[in-house]
């Protein structure tokens, strides 16, 4: 399975920066608690609309408890045909940045995820934050992939093989610094998310094959 990481250790406290590779994509992927560098994320992306890969993660919960997200994943398509990623780790900003409560909030954008609800209703509720146009990958996929995972819908959609390793889905995502494994399994949930996303929104908006004539 060609997925790989790079670390690019920047030497910065704020924020890291990761190329994660699955097969022929490469998503620049950026780590950061710091408002100001996900407002510059924000910045370099084009104008509305877009499709958006949006995940979530944080501390496996308890009998006992209900730990609030940690991270917010977004990923969509760069300048031209590459794609880019944020890890924002909310649990450790000192602010939310208002772009990126206008951002999620805008119903010109679609954001794309399997269970996506439950990740909007749980962003409401540990934040605040309200997510404008949530879309279930689900709901365009076909009747058979209805309760579909997002590793099954990888395979049937994309042709693609994909692990979700428990030891890295149910990890520590409160800690403040993400270890590679983490951050690759974090970025792919949310770019996978995308390009799902991009690919069933194409194939239905694909004009019928003209029928044949003799």
């Amino acid at each position: 399975m060609t997925i790989t990481i790079v670390d690019h250790q920047l030497p910065d406290e704020t924020h890291n920066r990761y190329d994660v590779i699955f097969f022929a994509h490469q998503i620049a992927t950026l780590v950061t608690h710091s408002p100001s560098h996900a407002t510059s994320w924000l910045n370099e992306l084009p104008p509305p609309p877009l499709l958006v890969g949006l995940d979530v993660e944080w501390r496996p919960n308890t009998a006992n408890s209900d730990h609030p997200i940690a991270t917010i994943q977004l990923c969509t398509a760069a300048s031209g045909s590459s794609s880019t990623c944020l890890i924002f780790q909310i649990l450790h900003a000192p602010h939310v940045p208002q772009q990126l409560i206008d951002f999620l909030e805008n119903p010109a954008h679609t954001f794309v995820g399997v269970g996506i609800e439950e990740d909007a209703e749980k962003l409401l509720g540990d934040y605040g934050l309200r997510v404008g146009n949530a879309v279930d990958l689900r709901s365009l996929a076909p009747k058979e992939l209805k309760y579909a995972g997002l590793k099954t819908l990888v395979k049937e959609v994309i042709g693609k093989e994909v692990e979700k390793p428990k030891s890295v889905s149910r990890s520590r995502w409160d800690y403040r610094w993400l270890v590679p494994s983490q951050v690759q399994y974090a970025c792919l949930d949310a770019f996978l998310s995308f390009e799902i996303g991009r690919s069933l929104t194409t194939t239905a908006s694909a004009p019928p094959a003209a029928a044949a004539t003799t």
